[in-house]
């Protein structure tokens, strides 16, 4: 998958057009204008870009365009958290896990999630060896 390097606003704008499935750019202006005060003007400048980087396409309606998303909220948060994690951490999703929890931004509810996930993709892997281990065992046979 691409990396779009999705700024923060051009997420902004991405979020309205992700929970509306598809918007004009007046859309995008009434969403974003109480919050941000944004131009018209940005607001376009934000949608063109978007548009380039292939996160975005336009659809011609009559005499206006309307704007499609070509990725999906949940891949853009994969990508983001890809490019957070190689950026900030090396990669290293362990580094990351100890930072947050020794920073206090994990609560006990998060870690007892964490524990769950890690004891059933122990079992997991515990299950897949044993399987792999049951098949070379038929197949020396």
């Amino acid at each position: 998958m691409p990396n779009y390097e999705i700024s923060d606003a051009q997420w902004l704008v991405m979020e309205v057009i992700w929970s509306q499935g598809e918007a004009t750019a007046s859309d995008v202006i009434d969403a974003l204008l109480p919050e941000t005060g944004w131009s018209h003007q940005t607001v376009r400048t934000l949608l063109a870009r978007l548009v380039q980087k292939g996160a975005l396409q336009t659809q011609p309606v009559r005499n206006y365009y309307v704007y499609l998303p070509l990725i999906s909220r949940e891949e853009a948060v994969r990508d983001e958290g890809e490019s957070f994690l190689q950026r900030l951490f090396q990669g290293n999703a362990d580094a990351l896990l100890v930072h947050f929890v020794r920073e206090g931004k994990v609560n006990q509810s998060t870690i007892d999630r964490l524990q769950q996930l890690i004891d059933e993709e122990q079992s997991t892997t515990k299950h897949k060896n044993k399987t792999t281990k049951q098949r070379r065992k038929k197949h020396d046979k």
